[in-house]
């Protein structure tokens, strides 16, 4: 979910009123005495912005390692790694977390990463590990980027909801849809992603003028498209959004569960199944970082079963941990995708930036 995705949790749960952890730290000095000299014992994590975890997690980290941890936030999935390759070799902190497969060639045709094989790998399947012969980044949880849709909307208008790419180009879902844009959004490079999977590369800019000329809105973020545009999330709803459909998540639901005072039986927004794209994210040793070793535990923790437990109600992904325990709050409300789409890495490496120039003369002009 940067993200994750991942749903961007600490957008959404501003707009509910809900305050998320920006960073944990002892308030003391972060350097300590080792025999004669001096290890910092801060670990700078950065990430996107929808990174998020419980600060007993946290601490339960600085119990094991001695390490307090820093987080800093630096935008969207695609924001944060374009930041990390522009300081390449002077990072701005030890660990980056939120590279995920759109992008991930990006990162590391660019050299961000030093190889670490993780300690706990064997517990996280091979599929999932994409850079596993070099092992420059660490799989750490996976997520479906796919079409949520208002329930309210579509039973007052005794409408079934879309369920497939096909069914968002129909006459009856003119101008209902909203999404990201792909260059400046990861879910919405996701969702274009899925497109180009479903009709191929004859096919997808087709379907895109189908989308364009039923109306599609694109707006920059997903903050933008979930939180004002969309009308069944709790801050489309304040914000008057007019859209019952958006790029989202498959955990989306759960989100407008979990914040909602009281909390409903059921989720007021339901998942396209049909429209899925699969997410994988990633955390990697930066090059040139100040604390190497702080930030190879941080990794190994990552894919512990402590932190792999507390994701999914903090970051609304799937942890990738074979032994992590989804919540029932998260399995009742949220959706499984039994097939989402998927692109192979060589293959998004390659044509990543392609689409998307043909996507925005399209779509945007």
């Amino acid at each position: 979910m940067s993200t994750t995705k991942k749903i961007t949790v600490g957008a959404l749960a501003a707009a509910l009123g809900v305050t998320t952890l920006t960073a944990c730290g002892d308030g003391g000095s972060d350097k300590a005495s080792d025999g004669g000299g001096t290890k910092s014992k801060t670990v700078t994590l950065v990430s996107h912005d929808s990174f998020n975890a419980s600060k007993e997690v946290l601490k339960e980290f600085t119990k094991e390692t001695g390490y307090t941890v820093k987080v800093l936030k630096s935008g969207d999935a695609g924001e944060a790694v374009n930041k990390a390759i522009l300081t390449k070799g002077a990072p701005q902190g030890d660990v980056f977390f939120g590279v995920d497969n759109t992008l991930l060639s990006r990162a590391l045709d660019n050299g961000l990463f030093e190889p670490y094989e993780a300690k706990g790998l064997d517990r996280v399947p091979a599929d999932v590990q994409l850079d596993k012969d070099k092992h420059r980044v660490t799989p750490v949880d996976t997520g479906d980027i796919c079409v949520n849709y208002d329930k309210k909307y579509f039973a007052d208008k005794k409408l079934a909801p879309p369920q497939t790419f096909d069914d968002l180009a129909k006459p009856q879902y003119k101008d209902l849809l909203v999404v990201e844009n792909p260059e400046r959004s990861s879910p919405g490079l996701g969702f274009l992603l899925g497109t180009a999977a479903q009709y191929g590369d004859e096919g997808w800019q087709d379907y895109w003028k189908k989308l364009k000329a039923n109306g599609v809105k694109v707006v920059d973020s997903w903050e933008l498209a979930y939180n004002q545009e969309f009308s069944g999330s709790a801050g489309g709803k304040q914000a008057k959004g007019d859209r019952p459909l958006v790029v989202s998540y498959a955990s989306s639901p759960p989100v407008e569960v979990l914040y909602a005072d009281p909390q409903p039986a059921e989720a007021p927004t339901g998942v396209s199944t049909g429209t899925c794209f699969r997410q994988i994210e990633f955390a990697g040793l930066l090059t040139g970082a100040k604390n190497p070793e702080g930030g190879k535990a941080l990794i190994d923790f990552m894919i512990g079963k402590k932190f792999q437990d507390d994701m999914p109600l903090q970051m609304f992904v799937n942890p990738v941990a074979k032994d992590a325990a989804l919540p029932e709050l998260f399995s009742q409300h949220g959706v499984t995708v039994d097939k989402p789409h998927t692109v192979a890495p060589e293959k998004i490496a390659e044509k990543r930036d392609g689409w998307i120039r043909s996507w925005s003369s399209l779509v945007l002009k």
